[in-house]
C-alpha cells in the first residue's frame, strides 16, 4: 500500500497555499507586502506555486524607507525584472517632504515607525483589502496573537482581542468598507522551517544572510553596519568582522551576528543550536517590553 502522508515542510507548505488561493477567492484587491528578506521571499514562492502555471493575480509592494540594505534593493529589482513581476515601490521619504511623518533625530533614530505612515496611506491610496506578508508567530510575542486573516479597521488599527475564530481552517475576510485584512500564510513555520524550505526548493535570497565582511560597530551588544544613517557615540569606532544577517530590517536598527555560515547547510546547522531568537539583535524591539505590539495596534505589519 503506497504512503501518502506528508512531509512536515509538506504540510506547511499546502497550508500556505490554500490561505494564499483563499486570499484570492475572497478578496477583490489583495497585495503581497515584499521587502526582500527571507520571509517574504518565501511567501512569493509559495504565491508563484499557488497559481502555476498562470501568474500571480496581484501585485507586490515594497514600502521603501530608503534606510535598507542596498544589496536588499538589488535583489528586488533584480527580482523584478527576471519575474516580471508587477512590484509597487512607495517611499517613506516621501511620506517626511509631504509633512506626514516627523523624522526622528538623534544617535538611535530609525524610519521604522515612519514606514507605518507609508503603508497606511498606500492601503488607502490603492484601495488593498488584503495585505499578504511573511510575518511568522514565533517570530515575537505580539506576532503571536495575530490569526493567519488580521482584520484591520478604518484606521488600519489592529486589536489583538477581536480576533476572529479559525476553526478548522475556515476564514472569515468580510469586511466593511475602508477595512482591510492583514494575512499571514507562514504564521505556523518557524525560523527553521523557512532555511529548511528555502534549501529544498532552491530558492535566490540576498548574499546578506550568508557570512561576509562588513564594518560594524557594536552598540550595547548590537553590531550595526557601517552605513551613511547611522551616527557613532561618542567612543564608538567601527571594525571589521566577518558577519551574516538573519533578519533584515533598516541599517539603523538591524544587527547583525558574527557567523562563518556561508551556505544554507550551515546556517541550518547554525540555528539549531542557536538560543537567541532572530529578532534578538534587532534595535527597534528593545524601545519597550511592548514596542512591536504597539507598532501593531498603529498599522505596522
Amino acid at each position: 500500500m503506497q504512503n501518502y502522508s506528508l512531509s512536515h515542510l509538506e504540510e506547511l507548505e499546502s497550508e500556505a497555499i490554500f490561505i494564499i488561493r483563499e486570499v484570492a477567492a475572497q478578496f477583490q484587491n489583495p497585495v503581497l507586502l515584499f521587502s526582500g528578506g527571507k520571509d517574504s521571499i518565501t511567501v512569493y514562492h509559495l504565491a508563484k506555486k499557488a497559481f502555476w502555471p498562470a501568474k500571480i493575480p496581484f501585485p507586490l509592494m515594497h514600502i521603501d524607507t530608503e534606510h535598507n540594505f542596498p544589496e536588499a534593493i538589488t535583489f528586488r529589482d533584480q527580482l523584478a525584472e527576471k519575474d516580471g513581476i508587477n512590484m509597487i515601490v512607495k517611499s517613506v521619504q516621501d511620506s517626511i517632504d509631504q509633512g506626514r511623518v516627523v523624522e526622528e533625530t538623534g544617535v538611535n533614530s530609525s524610519r521604522n515607525l515612519a514606514q507605518i505612515t507609508t503603508l497606511v496611506d498606500s492601503i488607502e491610496e490603492l484601495k488593498f483589502d488584503a495585505c499578504l506578508g511573511g510575518a511568522r508567530r514565533d517570530e515575537e510575542k505580539a506576532r503571536a496573537k495575530e490569526r493567519f486573516f488580521s482584520h484591520r479597521d478604518e484606521f488600519s488599527q489592529w486589536d489583538p482581542k477581536n480576533q476572529r475564530p479559525e476553526l478548522w481552517n475556515i476564514f472569515n475576510g468580510r469586511c466593511k468598507m475602508g477595512e482591510h485584512f492583514r494575512v499571514f500564510p507562514i504564521s505556523n513555520w518557524t525560523e527553521m522551517d523557512v532555511w529548511q524550505y528555502l534549501k529544498k526548493e532552491n530558492i535566490d535570497i540576498p548574499n546578506l544572510y550568508f557570512a561576509h565582511e562588513r564594518e560594524v560597530v557594536n552598540r550595547d551588544g548590537v553590531l550595526l553596519a557601517k552605513s551613511e544613517f547611522l551616527t557613532l557615540k561618542e567612543g564608538e569606532a567601527y571594525e571589521n568582522r566577518i558577519v551574516r544577517y538573519r533578519t533584515l530590517g533598516d541599517m539603523t536598527c538591524t544587527g547583525a551576528v558574527t557567523s562563518e555560515c556561508y551556505n544554507l547547510d550551515d546556517i541550518i546547522e547554525e540555528v539549531a543550536a542557536t538560543r537567541i531568537t532572530e529578532r534578538g539583535g534587532r534595535f527597534d524591539d528593545r524601545r519597550s517590553e511592548t514596542a512591536m505590539e504597539d507598532r501593531k495596534k498603529d498599522g505596522y505589519f
